[in-house]
């Protein structure tokens, strides 16, 4: 698809849904090694909820919008650090789409680089203490560059999500700073970041979907 409109914005929270249903048990597993084992639950948990309400809300709504309402149901449902981090996200996501009414590859940057933005302020996060800024960032810098040069939008996320992959391959190499898994300081070299797995998955089916 040429770009994302508000329709396909419901379908893709949907897509979100099914997906984080499906990877619970391995995010839990994951999370449970240097964390507190709820990352799965909050993650399936919170993109139910957000799936539901902007299907309620209906594609009238618009982009914008439907957003800022799976963001605030996101920090309702699941106000654990990265349920409120990824509530922060799309919020801020909102914000800088404020008036499209559809997401092409320029659109898709500003969402994405105003997500990463959101998520290291509110996380107080950068690039290098292993969190999901360490996928968002290059993610982010690789769709701004495919904006740059004209590429289509599933040439652009398809990049993008590429290069998340490669960055969460280095996480392994990195040592944790924020959270709990911090505590356990050279413990956590070795490990892939659980935060930084579920913004490749975000990524990845993001991709997928306009793909399709």
């Amino acid at each position: 698809m040429d770009a994302i409109k508000a329709s396909d914005l419901i379908d893709l929270f949907d897509a979100w849904r099914q997906l984080f249903a499906e990877q619970r048990e391995f995010l839990i597993a994951l999370d449970g090694k240097v964390g507190d084992s709820d990352l799965g639950i909050t993650m399936s948990k919170s993109f139910a909820a957000a799936a539901e309400a902007v299907a309620a809300e209906g594609e009238a709504a618009g982009i914008a919008k439907l957003l800022r309402t799976a963001g605030a149901t996101m920090a309702r449902t699941a106000p654990s650090t990265m349920g409120t981090l990824t509530a922060t996200g799309f919020l801020r996501a909102s914000k800088a789409v404020d008036t499209a009414t559809s997401l092409g590859t320029a659109e898709m940057a500003a969402f994405w680089a105003a997500y990463r933005n959101g998520i290291a302020e509110r996380g107080k996060a950068k690039v290098g203490d292993k969190t999901i800024v360490d996928v968002l960032d290059p993610a982010a810098r690789m769709l701004e560059e495919q904006a740059a040069a004209g590429a289509s939008l599933p040439v652009a996320l398809a990049a993008a999500a590429a290069t998340a992959e490669e960055a969460l391959e280095k996480t392994k190499t990195m040592v944790a700073q924020h959270g709990k898994a911090a505590a356990f300081q050279e413990k956590t070299i070795g490990l892939q970041d659980a935060g930084a797995t579920v913004g490749v998955l975000l990524l990845k089916k993001l991709s997928d979907f306009a793909s399709a």
